[in-house]
């Protein structure tokens, strides 16, 4: 059997780097139209050419996200928007519109491999045959369905038909983001990229008879945040999931950070492949959950995979994230003669800092920091402004690409 793919968001051109830098088979990426993430920073046609040429310089893959749910004046930007697109070698167009399905199969053949958006609510084993039938190569399946649900759609499905799933992120509280709640709401259309997140939102109860009397639900005074969920995570499930017949387990997050980028793959990388390597003697270690908790979060559910959520899978006190650790830097590149390595910082260092540094291959070491240089070669106490470039005294080699962050302080 091929071995699974692990499939890594990449909200721009950096974070595709880091993606397949830190282990992703593939990457997703949209452009600056036609995406669900439209405040993601996303790629211009120059950065997809270079997020291609990289990619596949690794024998790695990129899929172009087209699945926004278009009307009819998008159609004739759509037509001149996917022209520049054909000119490109991606691997797999993500799409969720049969109109779209037609002008991509119209203008292009068989040229793009195309797998149907989890926009497109997949949840039964004829609708995914009947895409198969329209020239869909792979069904990205709606969140909520189970590991027995999955396994009954691969079982009735023709070998040549793949499927993906989430396996690891933000849940949406609609039917598989089919949600109008954000145009209601802000008068932005989640299903054209522009989701305003109102689930994440505080709400109060109001009764008909008493318009201005706003009431929690619970008992607190901080409202009460019932369309919100918690997140995604598999970590636990490897096996499960490698088993099932999937051919794609997806990573959520085009608009989350670098550092959460890499650090998820990093994490899911190393158990997917400790799996493969020995299956009968395989153990879930829980440093990976450990290491996933340390890039910014929700609280954690595995969604419908094992049973449909209760009320425990909700959070009903706060919609802010965790955040346990700083992610301070990303390495440039290291002198190995000096020890010095140069740093575009992300967040404050200073001198003195006690800090964790990560790099692919589950690598991973500690230090303090002792020595710290400006731009002009000068020794600094601190490292304050936004992307400032500074040099580091490093206890062992780094390389490009290794990450540096620090615990927060309780």
């Amino acid at each position: 059997m091929e071995k699974i793919e692990l499939l890594a968001p990449a909200g721009d051109l950096q974070k595709l780097k880091y993606a397949l830098t830190y282990g992703a088979d593939a990457v997703y990426i949209g452009g600056q139209i036609f995406g669900l993430r439209a405040s993601a920073k996303n790629f211009s046609f120059e950065d997809m050419a270079e997020g291609i040429e990289f990619a596949h310089a690794m024998g790695k893959k990129v899929h172009l996200v087209l699945n926004i749910i278009p009307h009819n004046e998008d159609m004739a930007e759509l037509s001149t928007y996917l022209d520049r697109v054909g000119e490109l070698d991606f691997d797999a167009l993500i799409i969720s519109d049969p109109g779209t399905l037609l002008i991509v199969k119209e203008k292009f053949g068989d040229k793009f491999e195309i797998h149907l958006s989890t926009q497109t609510n997949n949840t039964n084993y004829l609708s995914a045959r009947f895409w198969h039938e329209q020239g869909v190569k792979r069904v990205i399946l709606a969140r909520e369905l189970s590991f027995e649900e999955i396994d009954e759609m691969v079982q009735n499905s023709p070998d040549s038909l793949d499927f993906e799933a989430f396996i690891h992120g933000a849940m949406c509280i609609s039917y598989s983001g089919r949600c109008l709640l954000s145009n209601y709401m802000n008068n932005r259309d989640a299903n054209r990229g522009e989701c305003s997140h109102p689930c994440r939102w505080k709400y109060y109860l109001v009764e008909e008879k008493r318009p201005n009397e706003y009431y929690p639900v619970v008992e607190s005074d901080q409202g009460t945040f019932f369309f919100n969920s918690k997140d995604l995570c598999t970590i636990e499930h490897i096996p499960q999931l490698v088993e099932s017949g999937l051919a794609s387990l997806k990573i959520e997050g085009r608009m989350k950070s670098l550092y959460y980028v890499a650090n998820t793959v990093r994490a899911y990388r190393e158990a997917i492949d400790q799996y493969y390597a020995d299956r009968e003697n395989y153990v879930y270690k829980p440093e990976w959950l450990e290491e996933i908790e340390k890039a910014s979060h929700r609280e954690f559910t595995t969604g419908f995979y094992h049973q449909k959520p209760g009320p425990d899978e909700q959070l009903y006190g706060t919609s802010a994230y965790l955040r346990h650790y700083d992610f301070l830097g990303v390495v440039l590149e290291y002198d190995e003669e000096t020890k010095m390595a140069t740093i575009e910082q992300r967040n404050r260092v200073i001198l003195g800092d006690e800090i964790e540094i990560i790099g692919p291959d589950y690598y991973a070491a500690e230090q303090k920091v002792d020595i710290m240089l400006n731009d002009k070669d000068e020794p600094i106490e601190s490292a304050p402004h936004a992307q400032q470039i500074i040099k580091m005294k490093m206890d062992q080699p780094v390389e490009k690409y290794f990450i540096l962050r620090k615990r927060r302080e309780k």
